[in-house]
């Protein structure tokens, strides 16, 4: 399971910035091999990519990450192709314009018999300035946002802070718990989408690095407004005592603001349980999968959770709520909540 390469999907609006999305995470991977899934070549603008934009074709990008245009229909045999370990493929990144409607393309994850990806995200983008009208002409977007896992609102330079913060509430309403992230540029924290295996762990209130601050050639120098972006926090869960599987599952489907993932390991305090189970959580999608302890390793709990915005004091004391404290161990009928989210 934690092998498994995640497919992260990029929606939004034409104009919202998702090429400008897809490019940020390409220059500033730090060692991720990334492979983008794009339906035209000629969108992403990298300067070592001299092609055209043919359908089925894979493009080294000399930075370690791969290039496809494709049709939604070979979309599945793709992924099969870029999840072969030869591939070295970290994430997945495909972009939803033009492809299929977003719900299609999760409902193709989530539901692909491939043993090496698992499901990464809906990332949907917002043009903060457009917005408003584009969600008159096009009501089809709310049910868009509602879908999403984390909502990228983009060009947040271009409106005042006041219409900034208003916009930002009203997605949060129509959404409910996924996080709202706004930012210029397209730049968002790898860190917050996925794992980067050139660092051992993600950095707490992680913010942009000062190459990026001052990568603002777009804008006018006096612009005050370039450089606004939001962070991206990262909670560490440990627990030598085993968990109530109940509890764990009552926090993730009812987790806290701006959670956007989870991942780690737990124990539970049940009675004949006595096997490792690993979690990963996306948004509203949560898979548990049991495996066996390594020989010597200690039973305990380990998470990690990546959100924006998220309240580390009250995500950390609802995770220590969870820890099974009584002396006698659990009914196995407490696991029912942990099946419900395991492959089968």
């Amino acid at each position: 399971m934690a092998d498994r390469i995640p497919v992260l999907i990029v929606a939004g609006f034409l104009g919202s910035g998702k090429t400008t999305l897809l490019n940020h995470l390409l220059r500033n991977n730090r060692g991720t091999r990334i492979g983008v899934v794009v339906n035209d070549f000629g969108a992403i603008n990298i300067d070592a990519m001299l092609v055209a934009g043919q359908v089925d074709a894979m493009v080294s990008l000399g930075n370690g990450c791969v290039c496809c245009a494709v049709d939604v229909s070979e979309l599945d045999e793709l992924f099969t192709r870029l999840a072969e370990p030869r591939a070295r493929i970290d994430v997945i990144v495909v972009e939803a314009s033009g492809l299929a409607e977003p719900r299609n393309l999760i409902r193709m994850v989530v539901g692909s018999e491939n043993p090496r990806i698992r499901y990464g995200g809906l990332v949907e983008v917002v043009d903060a300035e457009g917005f408003p009208a584009s969600r008159v002409q096009h009501p089809e977007l709310a049910a868009h946002l509602r879908l999403a896992d984390l909502v990228v609102v983009n060009k947040a330079d271009r409106v005042p802070r006041a219409d900034l913060e208003r916009l930002r509430q009203e997605i949060a309403e129509q959404i409910g718990q996924a996080p709202v992230y706004a930012t210029t540029h397209g730049r968002i924290d790898p860190g917050l989408l996925f794992d980067e295996p050139m660092r051992e762990a993600p950095r707490v209130a992680e913010q942009l690095s000062f190459d990026e601050l001052l990568f603002d050639h777009d804008h006018d120098a006096h612009d005050d407004h370039r450089h606004l972006h939001d962070d991206y926090t990262s909670v560490s869960f440990t627990s030598e005592r085993e968990l109530d599987p109940r509890r764990l599952v009552g926090f993730l489907e009812d987790p806290p603001p701006g959670l956007f993932r989870a991942k780690g390991f737990a124990a539970f305090g049940v009675a004949a349980e006595r096997r490792k189970f690993v979690l990963h959580m996306v948004g509203n999608h949560i898979v548990f999968e049991p495996d066996n302890w390594r020989r010597g390793e200690p039973r305990t709990t380990q998470l990690v959770l990546i959100g924006a915005g998220l309240p580390t004091e009250t995500a950390l004391r609802r995770l220590h709520e969870t820890v099974h404290t009584a002396a006698e161990p659990l009914d196995p009928q407490t696991m029912l909540g942990v099946w419900r989210y395991t492959p089968h």
